[in-house]
């Protein structure tokens, strides 16, 4: 379904928010595309208000820029913002991993598994869209159980940001690598170990930001 099909009346802002982040995410809002709060209002059937309360929140999480009195657009793929924002989830989940391993239940280690298994599938069909939220799926297990409601929003301003970018340069083959990192994870969390969850948890997203430094400059990033 695409992200920006009509919003029912009772959602309003939450709603056009998340519909309009996956629109950005997703690429169907390409970079540097300029957006119309009442057209995206129309396309949403919501009000402009909701509107734009959402792309003020989205441009707080660096996913639109506006220039007053000028225009509102998505912002380009700028690597350096990108493994900035990385670098601060990292140490909000090498927070949960140390904090929250010892906590985990059976249950969330089934899930974790689950988790890993829809990742390893989406990467061998090419579904990188289900990859990411497979991801996020097995990494919230941890975070969940940790309770922490400023890291988990702290996760959640700034993962879209780097999904964005990771969507973009999605390649199998550090996917399956991924896969593989996980595997080892959960099997520390399901050994208590949290020297190695934490570890391991630092290895995923240190593999993360070595692939994004390595990743090319966009010539049209802003400074």
């Amino acid at each position: 379904m695409p992200s920006l099909s009509p919003v029912g009346r009772t959602l309003l802002r939450d709603q056009a928010l998340e519909r309009l982040r996956a629109a950005i995410v997703t690429g169907e809002l390409a970079p540097g595309s300029v957006i119309k709060d009442a057209e995206l209002a129309s396309r949403l059937r919501l009000s402009v208000a909701p509107v734009r309360a959402a792309l003020t929140r989205l441009a707080d999480e660096g996913l639109v820029e506006a220039k007053p009195q000028s225009h509102t657009r998505v912002t380009q793929l700028a690597v350096p913002q990108v493994r900035d924002a990385a670098a601060v989830v990292r140490a909000m989940h090498e927070l949960a991993a140390r904090e929250a391993t010892g906590r985990l239940t059976g249950d969330d280690v089934a899930a974790m598994r689950a988790a890993n298994d829809r990742f390893t599938v989406a990467v061998a069909a090419g579904d990188v869209d289900a990859a990411l939220v497979a991801d996020d799926e097995l990494h919230g297990v941890l975070l969940a159980r940790l309770g922490n409601a400023a890291a988990t929003a702290t996760v959640d301003r700034f993962t879209p940001l780097i999904r964005r970018l990771e969507r973009s340069r999605f390649a199998a083959d550090g996917a399956r690598g991924s896969a593989e990192r996980h595997a080892r994870l959960i099997d520390a969390c399901a050994a208590g170990d949290v020297a190695a969850v934490v570890g391991l948890t630092t290895e995923i997203w240190t593999a993360l930001l070595d692939e994004l430094a390595d990743a090319p400059t966009d010539p049209e990033e802003h400074p």
